[in-house]
């Protein structure tokens, strides 16, 4: 762990070359970035045994998250500079809106995506002219340190992007910081609320992405077959450690009896199995204090009239026989976001009731609904209170669409070229020259 003084060079460090930084034209930040991307791809294997090592992700999906950053990074290098000055027509001779990088931005990145969850928040901001500090999940030490190394590898002058190995007792003294000008964080509630506070008192830009807990809906003119698939890969991917997983599966009542025994027949196929073996779809959780905590929720679950469909059975510290319950409005486990290989199944009498079903939740990160209706799947996206809506496949992010939430799943945009301006101050310069 770094001490104060130590943690302060750092800073320091980033600060001194965010004054170079900023002056780099866009399109040779581009250039730059783009030597990142070729060495994830050429580091994938490593880089995903360091991944699977660290939480336990099978290596094939650990592949996967390397691939997917470099798609991300491919992205933003053959972006189109927003950025820019925007031209407005006023009564004077120049009047124009900057947009400046803000200085140090600080990240606070969690375990499920070691190497994902950070590119995605430091490639935009870095083009965007701003230098990363990054604190990563102290079970990802290791990837946090090699993210840096690819960064200087790739050319990046020194102090661009930083890892701090620092506990979270730390972060207080680093957000306030003076040199520290925003934060990015993805993780827990608790966690979001306290960097908010944070933030705020120190007048500090925050995005912060939170829990969820997706709506799945199945209509009656669902597809099942498809949707009993694409259902079970949602809510069991990355051992169900997902932030936007399904984990409420809200399905019409006239089509239960078709859906259901397809979806539990879909959900079985999930058996743990060894990480290291690139044929393994589920492996286990990533700690055993998590795994204790959701079979602790299960169990709270059922004493709250919980019916069990498929139990959820514990055959390792780690990992579990992924389980599935029934339940009714009032269980309080709908109140909190089940982070494992554990979903809820939930009744709605008619479309109305599903929708209503889907919007009480106190989280609004994704949503998905199946329907062979265009109509109907425009009305439920307009209506589902979720910052994304997927209609006939799973809820995912890509680098072209923006991510974030509404309600308790936090603020903020994370990808597309709106994350471009997330950490930047659009400044206005009017006058008669």
């Amino acid at each position: 762990m770094l001490n104060i003084e130590q943690t302060q060079a750092k800073l320091e460090q980033a600060d001194k070359a965010f004054m170079e930084w900023r002056k780099v034209t866009f399109e040779e930040r581009q250039r730059l970035l783009s030597a990142v991307a070729h060495l994830l791809l050429e580091k994938a294997d490593t880089l995903a045994n360091i991944i699977t090592k660290e939480m336990n992700k099978p290596v094939s999906q650990s592949i996967a998250e390397i691939e997917k950053c470099a798609a991300l990074i491919h992205y933003y290098v053959k972006a189109d500079n927003i950025l820019k000055p925007e031209i407005v027509e006023t009564p004077y001779s120049v009047s124009e809106i900057q947009h400046s990088p803000m200085g140090v931005i600080l990240g606070i990145m969690p375990w499920n995506y070691p190497f994902w969850q950070v590119i995605r928040f430091a490639i935009p901001a870095i083009l965007a002219g701003n230098t990363v500090v990054l604190k990563h999940a102290s079970i990802c030490f290791e990837s946090g340190n090699t993210i840096q190394k690819i960064f200087e590898e790739a050319g990046l002058p020194q102090g661009i992007f930083l890892h701090l190995e620092i506990g979270h007792r730390s972060i207080k003294d680093v957000l306030e910081n003076p040199i520290v000008k925003g934060v990015s964080l993805t993780g827990s509630e608790l966690a979001g609320t306290s960097v908010a506070a944070l933030a705020g008192a120190n007048i500090k830009k925050s995005v912060l992405e939170l829990g969820g807990s997706d709506a799945f809906i199945v209509l009656a003119d669902a597809d099942f077959d498809q949707a009993a698939e694409v259902g079970a890969e949602s809510r069991l991917q990355n051992c169900g450690q997902v932030c936007v997983a399904a984990k409420r599966f809200i399905i019409h009542q006239a089509a239960e009896e078709a859906f259901l025994p397809k979806f539990i027949q879909a959900y079985k196929k999930f058996i743990p199995g060894d990480p290291q073996d690139k044929n393994t779809k589920i492996s286990g959780m990533s700690r055993k204090d998590l795994a204790d905590e959701l079979e602790a929720q299960y169990q709270k679950a059922i004493r709250n009239g919980a019916e069990v469909i498929i139990a959820l059975e514990r055959v390792s510290d780690l990992a579990f026989n992924p389980g599935l319950i029934k339940v009714k409005e009032g269980n309080p486990i709908l109140e909190e976001e089940l982070f494992g290989p554990l979903g809820m199944v939930l009744i709605g009498e008619d479309d109305e009731d599903c929708l209503r079903l889907a919007n009480t939740s106190r989280f609004g990160l994704g949503s998905a609904v199946w329907t062979q209706q265009k109509e109907k799947a425009l009305f439920f996206a307009e209506n589902l209170e979720a910052g994304t809506v997927a209609i006939n496949k799973m809820t995912k992010t890509m680098p072209e669409m923006p991510c974030g939430g509404v309600k308790y799943s936090g603020y903020g945009t994370e990808l597309s070229l709106q994350a471009l301006k997330e950490f930047t101050v659009p400044k206005s310069v009017v006058g008669i020259i």
